[in-house]
């Protein structure tokens, strides 16, 4: 039953953490996308006003016409939205998810005995500091240099490599990857929660007083907002990365998961010019280019021939070596009852011969070429246990001899 409760928690908590992210993305790229469509107004009276840019668009048999103010309309609207829930909601739901799917899997999703042995205790331990360092660092970086845009920028790309390093070499590639996404989150949250929204409450708060606006809380708040917009993509894919196991189970993970990251920051500054009505090629093209440096790294090895004796195919596996290693190795996940998890892991049982020949094509990528399963090589299969595999595998999956 615990089980079936952890299942429909994981479940609901990625519902909502999807439907908010989609929320919290959508919002940031529309204004991103619209400060930088805005056109001087033409009509005397909106000059008048104030405004300083606005846009005609239609969409969904409506007309809109938003417009951008220098500092704000005389008279403030008693009705001011504030974008900020979906950011909240979105994170806190992530940490939610990252705790029933992670943190209370410590041993099986956190740690990897091959990279870093550790206690489940020390692994969450080392789970929460990362998130939190990562944004001390961050937000040490920007107050220290605040005046130097570029500066900042380069420094806290240093730091996101530096880091990506560091979890590669204490987590499991899968964790190390996700929780990389988590830190990088987990900054883009915080600089709504502490630095955007309060200077804008502090701006509402002096033009309704009749007060002069302090010009460096809007500096503040667009220099957190642009770095959340080169966060994004690399989030997202830190994110679904624990899909493709080709990714994180490279010998050299860290090396992928920055490239990969670094290339999804080079597509966003070419969207971010077109907005501006710049086309610069050269942004994707050496974004696609460090995404090819990956393919070509990660690319799966040929595996040298299996030797045949005087001429003669070499025997077939037999299925019962297979089915121990099943034992041995699998079934502490993949079960009706696995010990290792409250329910089978991905609803894969390998106990039957019917359930490891169902799965034939499965096991063979997971374990024989990406070496991705077990998790953190938790259960210790071998090389040649793999090469065993491959071997049952590539003479047809039999279950009869």
């Amino acid at each position: 039953m615990e089980g079936y409760i952890l299942d429909w928690a994981n479940m609901l908590l990625r519902w909502v953490h999807v439907i908010t992210a989609i929320a919290w993305i959508g919002s940031s790229f529309y204004f991103v996308w619209l400060d930088n469509s805005l056109t001087k107004p033409t009509a005397p009276d909106l000059k008048e006003k104030g405004v300083d840019g606005e846009l005609w668009a239609v969409h969904g048999g409506g007309f809109y016409n938003p417009q951008k103010y220098l500092t704000a309309p005389k008279q403030l609207p008693e009705n001011l939205h504030w974008f900020y829930w979906e950011s909240y909601s979105t994170w806190m739901s992530g940490f939610a998810l990252l705790v029933v799917l992670y943190l209370f899997n410590a041993s099986t999703f956190l740690i990897d005995k091959n990279v870093f042995d550790m206690s489940p205790g020390a692994a969450v331990g080392f789970a929460v500091s990362y998130l939190l360092i990562g944004w001390i660092v961050y937000d040490s970086i920007c107050r220290l240099f605040n005046k130097n845009d570029r500066l900042v920028g380069i420094l806290v790309a240093i730091y996101i490599a530096a880091a990506a390093y560091v979890a590669c070499h204490i987590f499991s590639g899968r964790a190390a990857f996700l929780l990389t996404g988590a830190m990088i989150a987990t900054i883009m949250s915080a600089n709504v929660l502490a630095w955007i929204i309060p200077g804008q409450r502090k701006v509402v708060a002096a033009l309704k007083a009749g007060q002069p606006v302090d010009p460096i809380h809007g500096k503040r708040g667009k220099q957190r907002s642009v770095h959340n917009t080169y966060f994004t993509l690399p989030v997202l894919f830190a994110m679904l990365s624990n899909h493709y196991s080709m990714t994180y189970a490279h010998k050299y993970n860290w090396v992928v998961l920055i490239l990969i990251m670094l290339s999804g920051v080079l597509i966003r500054q070419f969207f971010i010019l077109k907005h501006k009505g710049k086309i610069n090629v050269l942004w994707p093209a050496a974004g696609v280019a460090a995404l090819g440096v990956v393919a070509v790294m990660i690319a799966p090895q040929p595996r040298p021939a299996v030797a045949k004796a005087d001429g003669e195919a070499a025997a077939a596996v037999s299925f019962a070596k297979v089915q121990e290693v099943m034992n041995a190795r699998c079934v502490q996940c993949h079960a009706e009852q696995p010990k290792m998890m409250p329910t089978a892991a991905k609803g894969i049982k390998l106990e039957t011969p019917e359930d490891i020949k169902a799965h034939a094509q499965l096991i063979y990528q997971q374990a024989v070429q990406q070496k991705a399963m077990p998790l953190g090589n938790v259960t210790q299969i071998t090389d040649d246990e793999r090469a065993l595999l491959g071997q049952w595998f590539e003479g047809g999956a039999k279950t009869t001899n």
